[in-house]
Order: C-alpha cells, then sequence, then structure tokens
C-alpha cells in the first residue's frame, strides 16, 4: 500500500519551509505520486489543509476511488477552476512546477485571479521527495526489472544474422507485454554494427551482422519502470571488442562496488569515467553514468559530471557506462541498484559476462 498522505505531509512540510500556502501541481507523474492517480489528466492545489484534485468528466468517477483528497470537476477549463480554488482559500503565495507550466499557462491563470496573489515558480519539490523511494517503491521496481531479466534472457536466442533490428525490437515488446508489461518505459534500442556506437539507436531497418549489439529497453508494470542494457556480440570478437567490452564492465562494477548514499552526484559518476579515461576512452563515453528510476524512466538524482547535490539512501538508480567509437561499435551495460548507507542493492540479475552468439 502507497502511503499518499505520509506524501501529502512531507509536501506540505516542504511549502512551509518556502513559505508557500500552496502548491499547483501539473506534472502527471507528482500527481499520482502524491494522490494515487493513475488517469493522464488532472491538476493538484496541495494547502496546508487539504488536497484540491482536479479533473474533468472523464476522470471523476476514476478520481473518486482511487485519489487521496477532495475531487473538484472542472466546468470550463482546468485553469479556471484552479484559480477559483486558489481565491477560495484565500491563498496568497501560491507555488507552481515552473518545468511544467508554460507561460501561456501561467498568463491564463492570472486571469482567474485577483491581484494579491503572488505565483512562485519552484524546481523539483515533489521531485526531491521522489527521490527517495518507499520499500512499497523498491519491491515495485524489483518485480518491474525481474520480469525485464526474465523475459530478455529468453529472447537472447533469437539474436541472428540477417534478422532486422525493427524485428527484434517488435519480438521482445511483444514477450514483455504478453508477460505482464503494461506498456514500454521508452523506445526499444537494439542498435548492431556501427550503429551500436549510437547511444540512443532506436531499432531499424538494418540487418543483424557480425558485432555488437546493444539492447536497452524497459517497461512500466504497476506504475513503475525498469531500464536494463546488454551488450551481446555477434560472431567472433576480435581483442578490440574484448578490450573494450572489459573496460564497460570493469567501470561499471567499480561504480557498483564503491558507490554509496551521501556521496556527490558527481563523485558517483567519476567512479565509471575514471576507469574509461585510465584506459584511453575518455572522449568515446559522453553521456552521465545513470539517474534515478520510479514512476518516470528518467527522474531525479542525475548522476553525471555536471550534476549537483548528493545521492540519498533510498535512491533507485542506474549505472549505465558506455563506449561509443564512431563508423566501429559501441558497448553499454546497465543495471538498476538500490543506493544504501553502504553501497548498493543491485536489482538487475542478468549476467554480464560477454555473451557471444
Amino acid at each position: 500500500m502507497m502511503r499518499f498522505g505520509e506524501r501529502q505531509m512531507k509536501l506540505r512540510h516542504r511549502l512551509r519551509e518556502q513559505n508557500l500556502d500552496g502548491l499547483l501541481v501539473t506534472h502527471i507523474p507528482n500527481i499520482r505520486y502524491v494522490t494515487g492517480f493513475t488517469g493522464s489528466t488532472a491538476m493538484l492545489l496541495i494547502t496546508d489543509l487539504e488536497a484540491l484534485f482536479v479533473t474533468d468528466s472523464r476522470y471523476v468517477v476514476q478520481a473518486s476511488q482511487q485519489v487521496t483528497g477532495r475531487v473538484v470537476k472542472v466546468e470550463e477549463s482546468y485553469l479556471k477552476t484552479a484559480g477559483e480554488a486558489i481565491q477560495e482559500a484565500k491563498l496568497r503565495r501560491v507555488g507552481f512546477e515552473s518545468a511544467h507550466m508554460t507561460h501561456q499557462q501561467l498568463n491564463a491563470l492570472f486571469q482567474h485571479v485577483s491581484g494579491n496573489v503572488v505565483f512562485v515558480p519552484t524546481g523539483e519539490v515533489v521531485e526531491t521527495l521522489r527521490q527517495v523511494k518507499e520499500p512499497e517503491e523498491a519491491e515495485a521496481i524489483r518485480q518491474a526489472v525481474q520480469l525485464t531479466s526474465e523475459v530478455f534472457e529468453e529472447f537472447i536466442e533469437e539474436i541472428k544474422p540477417g534478422v532486422r533490428e525493427r524485428d527484434l525490437a517488435l519480438e521482445l515488446e511483444y514477450r514483455l507485454r504478453q508477460r505482464g508489461a503494461e506498456k514500454l518505459s521508452f523506445d526499444t534500442i537494439i542498435a548492431s554494427g556501427h550503429r551500436s556506437a549510437l547511444p540512443h539507436g532506436i531499432a531499424s531497418d538494418k540487418r543483424i551482422d557480425q558485432g555488437f549489439v546493444v539492447c536497452d529497453f524497459g517497461i512500466v508494470l504497476d506504475g513503475y519502470c525498469s531500464d536494463m542494457t546488454r551488450t551481446v556480440y555477434l560472431g567472433n570478437p576480435d581483442s578490440r571488442a574484448r578490450e573494450i567490452y572489459d573496460t564497460v564492465l570493469s567501470a561499471q562494477l567499480n561504480c557498483e562496488e564503491h558507490m554509496r548514499a551521501g556521496m556527490e552526484n558527481r563523485a558517483m559518476d567519476a567512479l565509471t569515467r575514471d576507469v574509461i579515461t585510465a584506459r584511453g576512452y575518455g572522449d568515446q563515453y559522453g553521456h552521465g553514468t545513470g539517474h534515478g528510476v520510479g514512476l518516470e524512466v528518467h527522474e531525479s538524482p542525475r548522476i553525471s559530471k555536471t550534476a549537483n547535490g548528493t545521492v540519498p539512501a533510498g535512491a533507485v538508480v542506474t549505472v549505465e557506462p558506455g563506449i561509443y567509437v564512431p563508423d566501429w561499435g559501441g558497448v553499454r551495460i546497465e543495471d538498476i541498484v538500490v543506493v544504501t548507507e553502504t553501497g548498493c542493492e543491485v536489482l538487475t540479475p542478468t549476467p554480464k559476462e560477454l555473451m557471444v552468439l
């Protein structure tokens, strides 16, 4: 059972710290986190006294069954209803999710409140709460990861010469849905041969041939995401291929061995980056080490060389270093882990030794 009441109390505490009378939440994953709503359209006004949930006729019944809070039906527009609620509650300083509200929407909201209301752009207020996963959330992610891994290990036999990347992706996605996935958490990446050097090489019409095949995919199960990458080799890998694969694996294992709660995001990123750079491939590793996973497949915290802050205990993150050599190929290996005070718990069970097919 998710703890929506506790989450709302924590959010109210954050609002008091920022001297806010209320917060207008417009990002659907944040609304789900705070209320339990699984639909696709809503707004939420959190005040010190209540959680006011605004939705339209399509979702009123669903919201009344799911939502922790008072449900209000939209009559004309979402922003008009939200503005009227702000007026009725006599709020003066109201935060809004600046990353999830357009300038046009904010101007429209102004039309429905008096001049006494001050709207304050907020950063990742709800997202910061979401970083630390409750035990129930970690278990939901564990189940999604387990299903993803099981299906991949059965799917590997389908990777054969002459098969199109797109057809492999279709087969993998079908098996995932057949086993219970609600949907994919992102577009499946199947990138083979020289295309494996594309970090986000969405499956194409290219036919599989000798070389690396990067498989990066994930699902949504009970609202929570998985994300995993394994790289296999079709044919007989030469010394360069083995060296690059071993470098990526060494970097990933180094991070998983030494990461722990309280580390700076940048320091955690350095656990992979320093290994790859020391072996001469730093210029071929352009992305960050990882990111948070939860209701969204990419969420806070970010683990990169430019990220600020520290990684808290209870965060669920990816560890996914890679090396990408243009016109030759690339390797990425990705696990999901739970960060703890003393290290991490690796959730992804699929073996990481180089699989040669």
